[in-house]
């Protein structure tokens, strides 16, 4: 077998093996809630495929993460999420499908723009950013298109309150804690699988 072909081959399976993940970690988590909304663990394999195999390997992992997503909505599997989708089922899927894909996809854009300097940075920066762009559209859809739906879940309470301290605020606290947290791991676990696979 060529060096090509098992370059291409160490691809797919990485990555079949990181979309296993993630739909495995995304359905786990639907049933963890800190507020109405599911925290997001299936960031961190999105962080890794983006830093081992690029923009295009994030954009496609975030889709995997919004395609479980969009499921968990439609299903009820996700009550707050089934909420937005009984709203408006059309912005509930492009919310969802934006966010994740964007999330991956960023993830990679800034590991490949940090990485020459220096992997940790790197690495640091896209679990930052994946959360901060998945959360950021998700909040930004939910202001614009399903405003009604924040104001009932709000009640008497400020809805921009309610956001950053009710809706995503924990979630999002613990997201990027978890990312930063396992940043380290991710920089060892590319590095070694990029030695291995020269």
């Amino acid at each position: 077998m060529s060096n090509t072909s098992q370059n291409k081959t160490y691809r797919l399976t990485a990555l079949g093996i990181l979309t296993a993940i993630i739909i495995v970690l995304q359905i786990f988590t639907t049933f963890v809630h800190f507020g109405p909304f599911s925290i997001t663990l299936a960031l961190i394999p999105i962080v890794v495929g983006a830093s081992m195999f690029g923009v295009g390997a994030g954009a496609y992992l975030g889709a995997v993460f919004s395609v479980v997503v969009v499921i968990m909505c439609i299903t009820g599997g996700d009550p707050g999420g089934f909420l937005v989708w009984s709203a408006n089922p059309f912005m509930c899927v492009v919310m969802c499908m934006l966010k994740g894909t964007l999330a991956g996809f960023e993830a990679g854009v800034h590991y490949r723009a940090l990485e020459n300097t220096n992997k940790i940075v790197a690495t640091v920066v896209a679990a930052l950013v994946s959360p901060i762009v998945n959360t950021g559209i998700f909040i930004l859809g939910m202001m614009i298109f399903f405003r009604d739906t924040l104001v009932a879940w709000a009640g008497d309470t400020p809805v921009l309150y309610y956001i950053i301290f009710g809706l995503t605020g924990i979630n999002f606290l613990i997201e990027v804690g978890v990312n930063v947290i396992l940043s380290p791991v991710v920089v060892k676990i590319v590095d070694a699988v990029k030695k291995t696979n020269r």
